[in-house]
């Protein structure tokens, strides 16, 4: 029992991260009552825009993330993004504070060195061949050894940024180059992959609450450049591949341990599936989720995280989505096309209301369901092809 928001007597949720994923937990976490506060490392981020109250920090910074959090005293702490103080989060939990789903889950899921080394070296879950390296020079020796084509990534980034697809040696210092570039938290460490050909990925959103481990019908997703550009559920698997997924996923969150949702991605290959990444939040590709299911990943991760039952997630129709990026950086600019957009059959738009573009920054997505997947991804591409960025009033 939890009394009103602002009331004294609310239940608290703290959102660490505050982008477009957060805001849509944000907006289920009152529609169950709960006071809610965005946090991030810049003013008017999506999820502020829709929360109580919010706090503009750096959310590495050890000092001021306690300080937040103490002031705040939150109930729960929900960690949306990697670049968090980690360390402190495994204190504050000792010391009683809540982290959704556990202050390791968060820390081992941080980088990539973690999650790889529990996967595949303490539960032997099937992945990529991979190496660490600390410098261009390691680097160089592990895509050797590797070979090529090998994927790259820095050990801690989002959105694919950093990550690149090393074809040939000689482009191994443009790749580190990358690395350094789009990686956060000052870290020069990298993680080196085994390049898997794959005949497709997929996310498999796997809820771990009071009922049980709960999984979602899988979601298909193309990247580019390690970020996704639009996604569709289900996605087509035969049964055994699909029992091998949610064995795979059931494992890797088992390990993690908490309450949550947590967006597993896995390769599927004609040798089996493999383990790929994890967060312990929902993820970018299941927004399809969205229009696709009576509840959405933010629905469920709520429900999990307050320790309501979770009971039988039905898919109600195939969905999609398709994402509208920007090309240019500014603060000044507008999205127009929503006229176009909304007139696409059974066809939804969020506007995410970031303050300023990046390149390759989402500032949109269009939604759209249909009888088949096919059409529902034919309609989403129709949809995010009427959306424009315009930029300084151009």
């Amino acid at each position: 029992m939890y009394g009103a928001p602002l009331s004294g007597k609310a239940r608290k949720m703290l959102l660490l991260g505050s982008g477009e994923l957060g805001k849509e937990v944000i907006i289920e976490a009152q529609r169950l009552g709960v006071e809610t506060i965005a946090v991030d490392r810049y003013a008017n981020a999506p999820a502020m825009q829709v929360a109580h109250r919010s706090h503009v920090i750096n959310m590495l910074d050890a000092a001021e993330l306690r300080r937040v959090i103490e002031d705040e005293k939150p109930d729960l702490i929900v960690p949306e993004i990697e670049a968090i103080a980690t360390a402190t989060l495994e204190e504050l939990e000792q010391e009683g504070f809540r982290v959704i789903p556990t202050a390791r889950a968060s820390r081992l899921t941080m980088d990539r060195e973690g999650i790889r080394r529990l996967a595949a070296e303490e539960l032997g879950v099937p992945t990529a061949k991979y190496e660490f390296a600390d410098s261009l020079e390691e680097l160089k020796a592990a895509v050797e050894k590797m070979g090529t084509p090998c994927v790259i990534k820095p050990i801690m980034s989002s959105s694919g940024k950093g990550q690149s697809v090393c074809r040939d040696f000689s482009e191994a210092e443009a790749c580190w180059e990358t690395a350094m570039e789009g990686g956060r938290a000052k870290k020069t460490r990298v993680i080196v992959e085994e390049f898997i050909r794959f005949d497709s990925e997929i996310t498999l959103l796997t809820i771990r609450s009071v009922s049980g481990t709960s999984f979602c019908a899988p979601i298909g997703h193309v990247q580019k450049d390690g970020d996704y550009i639009e996604s569709w559920q289900p996605h087509f698997m035969s049964e055994a591949a699909l029992a091998e997924a949610q064995q795979i996923a059931a494992k890797v969150t088992d390990a993690l341990g908490g309450w949550g949702l947590y967006g597993v991605e896995l390769f599927l290959t004609g040798q089996g599936v493999y383990f790929s990444e994890v967060s312990p939040r929902p993820h970018d590709t299941g927004l399809v989720t969205l229009v696709s299911q009576d509840l959405s990943e933010f629905a469920l991760h709520v429900r999990a995280i307050l320790g309501f039952p979770v009971p039988t997630i039905r898919q109600l129709t195939p969905g999609a989505t398709h994402t509208l990026k920007a090309v240019q950086e500014t603060a000044d600019y507008t999205i127009g096309g929503l006229e176009e957009a909304l007139a696409v059959p059974n066809s939804q738009v969020r506007v995410f209301g970031k303050p300023e573009t990046k390149i390759g920054r989402r500032m949109a997505v269009a939604l759209s369901t249909a009888d088949t997947v096919d059409k529902a991804r034919e309609q989403a591409a129709q949809a995010a092809a009427a959306l424009r960025l315009e930029y300084d009033g151009r």
